[in-house]
């Protein structure tokens, strides 16, 4: 039904822009002034301040008694709403969409490997927004009809600029702190294969629902999906960067001496790692050409204007064009999307081998945890099921101090599955092909936030190639008994004292009530989390506090 009366608004709007070049949607952007042109060709645009990170008590999944036995609704960030509710808002959004001077219409593809590259139609009356879509989703492959998904096409509708009508939600969705109906929507309807923005002007509002759509869907198909970007060596080395926004995905992937295969979602099947996607999403908040050249030149390199397409969301940009990336008066959650072409080192084809390291990145603000360890595979499923980090500033609306969170697979607000379906596929493919794991700690160090300092990136960097090209295969380790880890006590390029975080804190008596508190944190959100599950004893050994 909601297919239908979706065809039927395409089928009498007045102007309807289907599939249009780049240069085209880029034209139109501009001519409708939502966005300004800076002298590189990019396009900076500015969302309303509610808009400027993704929503999550707004996201939401409709629920149907035949997604009951796969959907873990114990999940804080899997909210419901019922069916009623999700077609009365998706006639609303088409009725708006109806009034609007034009609309436009995208196809792509989710998933670069064509066996399960999901369709995914975008419906908007937004220029910049489908000009993001041709960012970020994939072309439609010439063998898509050979994809599982070929006939399970996904629609996607987004409306962001438009507010909802809440006189008539009063009941139906949530209610704000101040005691008003919230008129912003990010559904999902993952049976009839159907999405809405509705309110939300975040780019990543659109990206993430489509991302979160296929990791409800693959693990269905025996595959894997990993909140995770993806590179590779010359030798075709595949390694995986798990971690939430802002521990360092998209910087310490985009590295010129190893290829990038994806940014930020990628499924792993019995034929390797697939990116989900066709761009880039990164962070530029402080981005700075000399610590991450690579990120740097694909945004601010000069292209015309309508073969560009790079799209600068909420950084701060002078009427001269001028932009200030270390201003974050409007957000600390300032981003950029750019196509994956615009790197100098990517592999377009998005696909690769199975990895052969896979490293979890936290950025603990406590200043407590290691900057790498080697994790063993009891370790491995402690640390994907718990997924901690310090969730950072300008990632979703109200966060503007760093704030401990557990978030399972390292990215549980897009895993609506239960947790034995993405647990027992990595556990299965660790074994299978024998892949080494790291956790790198991309935080804090000699102190807690606002008294230590950020761990350099050129530091990271040495401590990951070490670990990728297997220098630390047989140095010596210490194990850290109160987190359960090993750390190396050498690390070509890196200062051996850091190595160890105790040894950077000037206080150690400060050092060990922060981090006996860290384990404390553990240990009680494992049994909160895990109580009643069927976890091994000796995954549940390796918890810290434990």
């Amino acid at each position: 039904m909601a297919i239908e009366t979706l065809n039927q608004m395409i089928a009498t709007h007045p102007e309807v822009l289907r599939n249009l070049k780049r240069a085209q949607i880029t034209r139109y952007a501009v001519d409708q002034r939502e966005g300004l042109v800076l002298p590189c060709g990019a396009l900076s645009t500015w969302t309303p301040p509610e808009s400027t990170g993704r929503s999550p008590k707004d996201t939401v999944i409709v629920r149907y008694p035949e997604l009951e036995e796969h959907i873990d609704w114990t999940s804080p960030n899997n909210l419901s709403i019922d069916p009623e509710t999700f077609h009365r808002l998706w006639i609303d959004a088409l009725t708006v969409l109806w009034k609007k001077p034009r609309v436009y219409v995208t196809d792509r593809v989710i998933g670069a490997d064509p066996q399960y590259a999901m369709p995914v139609q975008t419906v908007t009356d937004f220029a910049l927004t489908s000009l993001f879509t041709m960012n970020m989703f994939r072309p439609v492959p010439s063998k898509i009809d050979k994809s599982l998904f070929a006939n399970k096409p996904f629609t996607l509708l987004v409306a962001p600029y438009d507010k909802i009508d809440t006189s008539r939600y009063e009941g139906r969705l949530r209610k704000r702190e101040d005691g008003t109906t919230s008129d912003m929507i990010i559904a999902m309807d993952f049976k009839n294969r159907l999405g809405l923005v509705y309110g939300s002007a975040y780019c990543g509002s659109a990206k993430k629902l489509m991302f979160t759509a296929m990791n409800y869907y693959l693990p269905h198909e025996n595959i894997l999906p990993l909140h995770c970007s993806a590179n590779e060596d010359h030798q075709d080395n595949v390694s995986l960067f798990l971690g939430l926004s802002g521990t360092g995905k998209t910087t310490l992937s985009a590295d010129k001496n190893r290829s990038l295969i994806g940014d930020d979602e990628h499924g792993w099947d019995e034929n390797g790692i697939a990116n989900f996607e066709h761009g880039c999403y990164a962070k530029l908040i402080d981005l700075e050409p000399e610590k991450e050249p690579e990120i740097y030149k694909a945004v601010f390199s000069h292209r015309e204007i309508e073969e560009n397409g790079v799209i600068i969301e909420n950084c701060m940009t002078y009427p001269n064009g001028t932009v200030d990336q270390f201003d974050a008066r409007l957000t600390q959650n300032s981003r950029v999307s750019y196509p994956l072409r615009y790197l100098s080192n990517v592999k377009i084809k998005g696909t690769g081998t199975h990895p052969s390291t896979i490293i979890f990145l936290t950025a603990d603000a406590n200043g407590v945890l290691p900057p790498i360890s080697r994790l063993n595979t009891d370790q491995t499923m402690l640390w994907f099921l718990m997924g901690y980090t310090s969730k950072l500033a300008g990632t979703e609306t109200g966060i503007k101090e760093p704030q401990t969170t557990f978030s399972r697979f390292f990215g549980q607000p897009f895993m609506a599955n239960k947790p034995s379906y993405y647990a027992n596929l990595l556990g299965e493919k660790m074994k299978q092909h024998q892949t080494r794991v790291f956790l790198v700690n991309t935080g804090w160090s000699g102190g807690p936030y606002g008294t230590g300092s950020r761990i350099d990136i050129t530091q990271t960097r040495a401590m990951l190639d070490a670990a990728m090209e297997g220098h630390l295969d047989n140095v010596s380790y210490t194990e850290n008994k109160r987190f359960h880890l090993s750390v190396p006590d050498s690390c070509p390029g890196v200062d051996a004292e850091i190595l160890h975080p105790e040894n950077t804190w000037s206080d150690k008596n400060a050092f060990e009530q922060r981090a006996e508190a860290l384990a404390r944190e553990f240990s009680d959100y494992f049994d909160q989390a895990y109580s009643d599950a069927d976890i091994d004893p000796a995954v549940r050994a390796q918890c810290p506090g434990k």
